[in-house]
């Protein structure tokens, strides 16, 4: 299960999906993939914009809510459309990452994300993978 970034999972209204990795980074990171791939499928985006994100959490679900919310703030605002997370650390509930992207003018959204929710979520540990799971509000 670890080489899967990723599955999506059915959900009544929302798109609802879990991440795994070996460690909680990883689990972040293919969460944030997830939730670009939910906006705008599996188009090829250029990597031409630098972001450094910085976010806290009392607790994983929390940092990881902040975290996603972040992408969805920057394509908000400042038009940034996620490529890859180039760096990201993790401590005592602060994280740190160094993220590339595009402007989101030069692509087609598959889905608006509104928002991300805490209905079903959980980062945890399970056997040796992490394993997140975050319903998305489309």
């Amino acid at each position: 299960m670890v080489n899967k970034k990723f599955k999506f999972l059915e959900h009544t209204a929302d798109v609802k999906f879990q991440a795994f990795g070996k460690t909680i980074e990883q689990v972040f990171v293919n969460s944030a993939l997830a939730e670009k791939e939910t906006i705008c499928g599996k188009k090829k985006i250029l990597s031409k914009i630098k972001k450094e994100i910085k976010v806290t959490g009392k607790d994983n679900e929390s940092l990881l809510y902040n975290f996603l919310e972040q992408f969805l703030y920057l394509l908000d605002a400042e038009d940034f459309l996620l490529n890859k997370i180039k760096a990201i650390k993790i401590v005592n509930g602060k994280l740190k990452a160094t993220c590339l992207g595009d402007s989101a003018k030069k692509y087609k959204f598959r889905n608006s994300v509104k928002a991300v929710t805490y209905n079903e979520m959980f980062v945890k540990k399970d056997k040796n993978p992490w394993i997140s799971q975050v319903v998305l509000d489309v």
